[in-house]
């Protein structure tokens, strides 16, 4: 059943504000009121899990700086897309943690960047102490909406990343049912491992708008299923049972023609909730930059456009999850 007011998620933290994935981020996230937070994870060369959207890890940490480190930049195909930089699988976690958290987008959020260099990365660990620790005395837990990133890909280096998630929840006290735990994956292989596990939680599969899953690539090829097809009536049969839910772009809701003009909300929520699937969308942020052209304002890519407009759409739509920037504006707004 879909929720009254949708759950406000910081996305990776509040990075609006602070760098993503600092526990600044983190902090200042949970002290404006998210209900839970995204820490994605990949993994680093001894077997850590370490919190990066990416595994390419130079737009967002000091690495490129780094003298002792010039050596390991290198090419690498990551689920078929060719990438240079430095990546995490190629540093053990005591150099990792020597490295610090950077803005990714330095012109477009400025505010942040002043807190560049100033905090180290985390581990997944890091981040479950922290959300643990911001429960006691708060009117609700918190919880953790956790993405696993690239796992086919780890899986060729030799790493089960459902074996390293399992063991780092289950050392962490995060696996028994207790802290509201949310795991989530683009791609639905390493779900269902972990879900095999008995690992209590809710399960969500993730849906960009474009695309296949890269491990049903690996395994069907030109047969396996885009994510668009999943989110169609027929793709979203086939998944109930298997996940308790989706989260899409917010394009899927969204829906502009051809002019960037809204058409939506589209059926895609309705459609999963008859089948009692819930719906979070990524990612509701207020700058023009990532506002569809109709809702952008004046001032350039980094002022707050007509944000309101858009997220009404997605209010509208009755999803259950949105993850957000700018974890105030996010509170105020869907839960106002």
């Amino acid at each position: 059943m879909p929720r009254r007011s949708p759950l406000v998620i910081g996305h990776r933290g509040a990075p609006g504000y602070r760098p993503e994935h600092s526990r600044a981020s983190y902090e200042l996230a949970l002290a404006m009121g998210v209900d839970a937070v995204e820490p994605d994870v990949v993994v680093s060369r001894d077997g850590v899990l370490v919190v990066r959207h990416e595994n390419e890890i130079s737009g967002t940490t000091d690495v490129a700086t780094r003298a002792e480190f010039a050596g390991r930049r290198t090419t690498k195909s990551v689920d078929g897309t060719s990438l240079s930089g430095w990546f995490a699988e190629d540093f053990t976690w005591e150099e990792l943690s020597t490295l610090r958290c950077r803005e990714r987008l330095p012109a477009l959020r400025p505010g942040s960047a002043d807190f560049d260099d100033t905090q180290p990365i985390l581990r997944l660990r890091d981040v479950l102490d922290l959300v643990r620790d911001a429960s006691p005395g708060a009117a609700r837990a918190r919880g953790v909406v956790l993405e696993i990133k690239h796992a086919t890909y780890f899986a060729s280096l030799g790493w089960n990343v459902a074996d390293l998630v399992a063991a780092e929840l289950g050392a962490a006290g995060w696996a028994d049912g207790t802290p509201p735990l949310t795991i989530e994956s683009f791609e639905p292989t390493v779900l269902a491992e972990l879900k095999g596990r008995g690992i209590p939680g809710t399960y969500v599969y993730l849906l960009e708008a474009t695309g296949r899953p890269f491990d049903l690539v690996m395994r069907l090829g030109a047969d396996a299923p885009t994510y668009a097809a999943t989110a169609e009536p027929r793709g979203l049969d086939l998944l109930v049972g298997a996940v308790d839910g989706i989260s899409v772009d917010k394009r899927m809701i969204l829906a502009p023609d051809r002019r960037g003009r809204v058409t939506g909300p589209s059926p895609v929520v309705a459609d999963a909730h008859e089948r009692g699937l819930s719906v979070f969308t990524w990612t509701c942020r207020p700058e023009n930059r990532f506002l569809l052209g109709p809702f952008r304002t004046r001032g350039g890519p980094g002022a707050f456009g007509d944000y309101e407009g858009e997220w009404a759409v997605i209010r509208d739509a009755g999803v259950d999850g949105v993850f957000v920037d700018h974890a105030d504006l996010g509170v105020d707004f869907f839960r106002g």
